[in-house]
């Protein structure tokens, strides 16, 4: 029976990664295509019906490319840190609260902390182990960026686990059957989805990949696979960041329909705010995570604990 078990564990989690990628997969061929009509194109539409095996053709492009590396590179530091940070960008979906099967984690915020810390270094490595100024600039703005923003990342959920009192992904769900979080707390919820978007080096906060002056930032030296495993691990976070605000702030997990459409809705919204708004400054950006996000998070951190030690 016991090894039953830890079989249907293992099983559960092949099957949610290959779940995990074919999403990331069409996540992409849906940018490309919403990125298109913005722009007043077609976008992908040549392979397959309306383009759709399009993300296929790229993934067997990618990984049958001869593998290039710098001759001053540091080697193995350069060669697996886009291995290490597809490893934790999949690690964080064993978070998902699951009903049966798989896992159900009493502390599942601390370890999703600990996951995304850890992205920073994957991160800061590959730009020094590149051994080029472009990259190691890329990286460094990338670190100060990420590290700026899970301060008040982390403090915005504070308050969202001071309303729950609990670790546990699953609790949401059942304080949150009358009014959503995103209501009762509009502010923190908004600064949540900005604060995401800089999470995950996307549009208006991608300096990590800022073209214009870096150059693609810090995987500037990576081809063929490495890249396509950066690339990976960069949707695989934007679809997990969708699910998790899904989770916290719009009603919590309910196997319904009505729920994937929440996720394909905010991971929309990133592609969108992609096609639409223009980068922000980095001094800006800095200003906003410290002088606004910060100050905004901890005084509502407060007024969600008196509001907890007043309700009891």
């Amino acid at each position: 029976m016991f090894f039953l078990d830890i079989f249907m564990i293992i099983f559960g989690g092949l099957i949610l990664i290959l779940g995990v990628l074919i999403g990331v997969a069409f996540l992409t061929l849906l940018e490309r295509k919403v990125l298109g009509y913005i722009q007043v194109r077609k976008g992908p539409n040549k392979v397959g019906f309306i383009g759709i095996l399009q993300p296929f053709s790229d993934a067997i492009k990618l990984f049958t490319k001869e593998q290039t590396y710098p001759v001053h590179s540091n080697y193995f530091s350069y060669y697996f840190s886009p291995i290490i940070s597809f490893i934790l960008s999949l690690m964080i979906w064993m978070l998902i609260p699951y009903y049966y099967n798989l896992i159900s984690f009493n502390l599942g915020i601390l370890f999703f902390f600990c996951c995304t810390s850890m992205g920073v270094y994957s991160i800061m490595v590959a730009g020094w182990s590149s051994n080029s100024k472009y990259s190691l600039l890329g990286s460094l703005r990338s670190v100060a960026q990420t590290i700026s923003y899970e301060v008040s990342l982390a403090l915005i959920f504070m308050s969202s686990i001071i309303m729950v009192m609990d670790f546990n992904l699953i609790m949401f769900m059942k304080y949150q059957n009358l009014v959503w979080f995103f209501f009762n707390m509009l502010p923190l919820s908004l600064i949540w989805v900005s604060s995401m978007m800089a999470e995950t080096n996307r549009t208006p906060f991608d300096f990590a990949e800022g073209e214009s002056e870096l150059v693609s930032g810090f995987n500037v030296e990576y081809s063929s696979g490495g890249f396509a495993l950066i690339f990976l691990a960069e949707y695989s976070s934007i679809l997990f960041m969708s699910m998790l605000f899904v989770l916290v702030y719009m009603g919590g997990y309910n196997m319904t329909l009505f729920f994937y459409l929440k996720l394909v809705f905010i991971s929309f919204m990133f592609i969108w705010i992609r096609g639409t708004l223009p980068r922000y400054r980095y001094d800006k950006l800095m200003y906003l995570a410290w002088k606004s996000y910060l100050p905004i998070s901890l005084n509502f951190l407060l007024f969600f604990m008196g509001l907890k030690m007043y309700m009891y």
